[in-house]
């Protein structure tokens, strides 16, 4: 980690590169004592960074500092496998990133039946974050289920009960719709167990028709059209590795995040 002194690069050009503001405005954020770097607060205008090791952030929010770094959000469809190949030739995830030049890896996975938002990165530690339940990232789905969905079973999904792989409940839940025949669900988790969403509802009784993931953490899937990808804007790659940097790397996770 750098300090103060002549060497790396002025901390004004580090952020103004970055798309954070013009040098001028910047040197107005270190006066008011906004931007912090690795955690502590800059006073100083001459103050000079190494930009590929220093943590930077500005009113508590991460900068994303390193530019080889990509960040993409896909909204997955139904029967394409969570995978960049597949060994059995189903239809994979590589048709979604060929406008990127860097080698991108889907961040957790959800089953083929499953669609809506995954998050693509060549970015390993913010990966190891995001997919394991030790941190405890949530994600929010929309389930479309069998059968009319009453309060009680909505309570018994936020109390908790007992599957064959040990205890599980939901962080929330709400009952969106109710029909004839079906009933929309929608389901806050941060557990990453395997197809848990699909075995919470049929454990109640209704089984999963079809599911959606519409949030992960602090992204959400918006008007994104079901087969299409984009980089995260800045304001989302701020969260993300804020998010990220606030994590505890000592945790060991005992779940691979699938759904």
């Amino acid at each position: 980690m750098s300090d103060a002194g002549t060497d790396g690069v002025r901390l004004q050009k580090v952020l103004a590169n970055a798309g954070v503001a013009s040098r001028r405005v910047i040197e107005d954020y270190i006066v008011a004592g906004r931007i912090r770097v690795n955690g502590e607060v800059v006073s100083e205008l001459g103050r000079r960074i190494d930009p590929e090791n220093d943590l930077v952030d500005v009113d508590g929010t991460a900068v994303q500092l390193d530019q080889s770094k990509r960040y993409v959000i896909l909204n997955k469809p139904t029967g394409v496998v969570s995978s960049m190949k597949d060994d059995r030739g189903r239809p994979d995830l590589r048709r979604f990133t060929k406008e990127w030049t860097e080698r991108l890896y889907n961040v957790g996975r959800l089953d083929a039946d499953t669609s809506g938002l995954l998050v693509l990165t060549n970015d390993g530690e913010l990966a190891h974050v995001l997919a394991h339940p030790s941190f405890g990232v949530t994600k929010v789905y929309i389930a479309k289920v069998d059968g009319r969905v009453t309060p009680q079973t909505i309570s018994k999904l936020t109390k908790g009960f007992d599957l064959d792989d040990g205890f599980i409940k939901a962080d929330k839940a709400r009952l969106l719709d109710t029909g004839s025949r079906d009933s929309l669900v929608e389901l806050t988790l941060h557990s990453g167990r395997n197809r848990i969403v699909r075995r919470m509802m049929a454990e109640v009784g209704h089984p999963v028709v079809e599911l959606v993931r519409r949030q992960f953490g602090p992204l959400h899937l918006g008007t994104l059209p079901v087969g299409r990808a984009r980089e995260l804007t800045k304001v989302e790659r701020g969260a993300l590795l804020t998010l990220s940097r606030g994590a505890s790397a000592s945790d060991t996770p005992e779940h691979q995040e699938t759904e």
